[in-house]
């Protein structure tokens, strides 16, 4: 099967990550994916994180590095039922083409067998034209401007509570940026933070988006110490507030958050994090973020 399109690619997280958007058509229809790179500063690894708009689930991050002008990333996997090895390659790249390979593996990578190839060159023209508005189709148009409040850059303050779940009331304060990009037309987005204060510095990458099939939003982070996403947290909007939920470890035990973010007029924003150990018959808030244009 063949495919024909476009891969766009941007920098963001001033280069520790980078943000690849495809648009692709071929005997089954037009076709979208993004992979979001991220890099490991102690492992010196990257690790590419895909996603198709149909289906809108992550799939296992490929993790590997680039050496002497090839990249090679591996992830484990499954195909049809059986556990394999997925590789992705990067070679022949030069200033204005490359080829990327993906390739899969059943016997612990003693043989590798072809599964998509790709050719891949600048296209001068479209760099330097004039960015279109992607158009959605009649019956996403709403949820496509779902988080139209949030697009763009905004001062942010932010409150963290030093102890969760210690009936403390000492929360630090963090001042900083949050910028939001808006990606295939707004069912999804990417929100890079930066934020410093007594505690230090904190910086987040945020992907959110949309299942289609499910009516769900999906959002997940990163950190610039780990270079990886963790378990996206999932949920809806509901009169203009996204609420998305996960159960994750803290302390040694098990606990729900809760991750909510709304609109609070034409110039300003508000999200916060909470915890609940019981639940979700109670919840603490234990970071708070304000925005503002």
């Amino acid at each position: 099967m063949k495919l024909e399109g476009t891969v766009t690619v941007r920098k963001v997280w001033g280069g520790r990550a980078a943000l690849e958007e495809i648009e692709a058509e071929g005997p089954k229809g037009h076709w979208e994916g993004l992979s979001l790179f991220l890099y490991n500063p102690q492992a010196h690894q990257w690790s590419q994180t895909f996603m198709n708009s149909r289906l809108a689930t992550l799939e296992p991050p490929l993790i590997g590095s680039f050496k002497d002008g090839r990249g090679e990333l591996i992830a484990q996997d499954t195909f049809t039922g059986r556990g394999i090895l997925v590789r992705a390659t990067w070679f022949d790249i030069s200033k204005d083409a490359h080829r990327y390979r993906e390739e899969y593996s059943d016997d612990g990578g003693q043989t590798w067998h072809a599964a998509f190839n790709a050719l891949l060159t600048r296209d001068t023209a479209a760099e330097s034209a004039s960015p279109e508005e992607a158009v959605a189709p009649a019956d996403e148009a709403n949820t496509n401007h779902l988080f139209d409040f949030d697009f763009g850059s905004w001062h942010t303050h932010t409150s963290r509570l030093l102890q969760p779940f210690a009936n403390s009331t000492t929360w630090t304060p963090l001042d900083g940026t949050t910028v939001v990009h808006k990606i295939w037309g707004g069912r999804a987005n990417l929100a890079e933070y930066k934020a410093s204060g007594p505690s230090g510095t904190v910086e987040l990458l945020s992907l959110r988006w949309y299942n289609t099939t499910t009516h769900q939003w999906s959002v997940d982070f990163a950190t610039p110490q780990v270079g990886i996403l963790g378990t996206p947290a999932v949920g809806e909007f509901r009169n203009g507030r996204l609420d998305v939920y996960d159960q994750e470890e803290f302390q040694g035990r098990s606990i729900l958050i809760r991750f909510s973010i709304w609109s609070i007029g034409s110039d300003k924003s508000h999200s916060e994090q909470a915890f609940s150990a019981d639940g979700g018959r109670t919840w603490e808030a234990s970071w708070t973020n304000d925005y503002a244009r």
